[in-house]
């Protein structure tokens, strides 16, 4: 099975909705590496197909990390495209729940997610800080990358969002990628996915969260949450992604 291949139709539907995905992902993990150093332990949160695991350990090849996810049909690429990679763990856990942090052991150097969280209600993503700053080491930090509009632009920022749906439609039209809703149909008719689809379908039936907090609200939440020094370290347009340090 070329799990390669699924991984690469992910990354280029993701790339569509993100054109800057890469610039994010490349700002979490130059924090972890100054921070951390060459050989951080990793809790790869909201993991997906492991993307980010993926980079960091080109990056940094004697790092090591915990891809943690609820999606069976995300887990089962990132599982297959990884395997045999003993410096990978796949774990799968509920983040909407307190019970996730029995899903992993000892302390991790960091915590990095992206695009993901979102998903959460704000209440528990509020809450979801707390519990991730006590998987973390003293001196840890943790990294989310996601959709943070400045609160101080909201007419712009709902301009700058219709403008990239503009630009995604057309490549849409254009043929040149997949569209979320046509990647996932793509998955539920291939034999080696259409199980875990459906498993993933029940799941994420009525899970979307109900709001998304602006940059300042994270701050706040991770501020309260006990982490040390907080900011965002990247924005593209109306994402942002933001380092707590414990």
């Amino acid at each position: 099975m070329d799990w390669g291949q699924w991984q690469v139709l992910w990354d280029r539907q993701q790339e569509a909705f993100m054109p800057d995905r890469e610039e994010r992902f490349a700002a979490l993990l130059d924090v972890v590496e100054a921070v951390c150093g060459p050989k951080p332990r990793v809790l790869d949160l909201a993991c997906g197909t492991a993307s980010i695991t993926r980079r960091l350990l080109d990056r940094l090849p004697d790092a090591s990390s915990v891809c943690l996810d609820l999606d069976p049909a995300l887990l089962r690429i990132a599982g297959g495209s990884l395997e045999g990679d003993e410096r990978v763990q796949i774990v799968r856990a509920d983040l909407g729940t307190p019970a996730w942090t029995d899903a992993v052991t000892g302390e991790f150097d960091a915590v990095l997610t992206a695009t993901a969280l979102h998903w959460l209600p704000a209440e528990r993503i509020r809450v979801l800080y707390g519990e991730i700053a006590s998987v973390l080491r003293p001196g840890g930090v943790f990294c989310n990358a996601d959709h943070m509009a400045d609160p101080g632009l909201p007419e712009l920022t709902r301009r700058l969002e219709e403008l990239r749906k503009v630009r995604r439609e057309a490549e849409y039209a254009a043929g040149e990628v997949l569209s979320w809703s046509a990647w996932w149909d793509a998955a539920r008719s291939a034999p080696e996915l259409a199980d875990a689809v459906a498993e993933r379908d029940t799941i994420y039936a009525e899970s979307h969260g109900d709001s998304v907090p602006v940059s300042t609200t994270h701050l706040e939440y991770l501020r309260a949450a006990g982490f040390g020094e907080v900011g965002l370290v990247w924005r593209g347009l109306a994402d942002a992604a933001f380092a707590a340090v414990r």
